[in-house]
């Protein structure tokens, strides 16, 4: 019975986020080094798959729907990174560009993008010293969330969530340079 309102849950609010999903799934996608990478559509329907598969949950609302479903997608992205590493014996794991509003200036950022593996770290480094930013970083990169949504998703003001933006930013762009 509750994986059926579950199911049912993930199919009320799929249709209304699919767009935006695909749309945010191209764009990471776009960025990999390597010409052969999965198709946005299927990027999106992994990340279906995977909310189904996993434990039910209601979603609150649009915005708590697309936190979850990015916290999916960068799962994915990890994991084919992952293993894409892992068979070539460390050579040429897939970037992502961290767009500019994230990286800013940091050194080595431009144009070359970002080791997916190398963001990861370093969001799990930044969790395990500030939970509360290292999430706005998810919700606003992985989940394409604005400010306002990123606030009502994690319950803060919108002046909380962009001062939480800007450090995240500068020690992401630290990290990774």
């Amino acid at each position: 019975m509750g994986s059926d309102k579950h199911e049912s849950a993930l199919d009320a609010y799929l249709p209304a986020v699919y767009d935006e999903l695909r749309r945010l799934a191209s764009s990471y996608l776009r960025r990999e080094r390597d010409a052969q990478s999965m198709q946005p559509t299927a990027l999106v329907h992994e990340v279906y798959l995977r909310m189904l598969r996993d434990k039910p949950m209601l979603f609150n609302d649009r915005a708590h729907f697309c936190a979850i479903a990015a916290t999916a997608m960068r799962r994915i992205l990890v994991e084919r990174a992952r293993a894409r590493h892992a068979l070539k014996r460390g050579g040429d794991a897939p970037r992502i560009t961290l767009d500019e509003s994230l990286v800013g200036a940091a050194p080595g950022a431009k144009g070359g993008g970002v080791d997916v593996l190398a963001l990861n770290d370093a969001l799990e480094r930044l969790e395990s010293l500030d939970p509360a930013r290292a999430r706005v970083v998810e919700l606003r990169y992985f989940g394409g969330l604005s400010v306002e949504e990123t606030a009502r998703e994690l319950q803060l003001s919108p002046a909380t969530v962009k001062r939480h933006w800007t450090v995240a930013r500068a020690w992401l762009a630290r990290e990774l340079a």
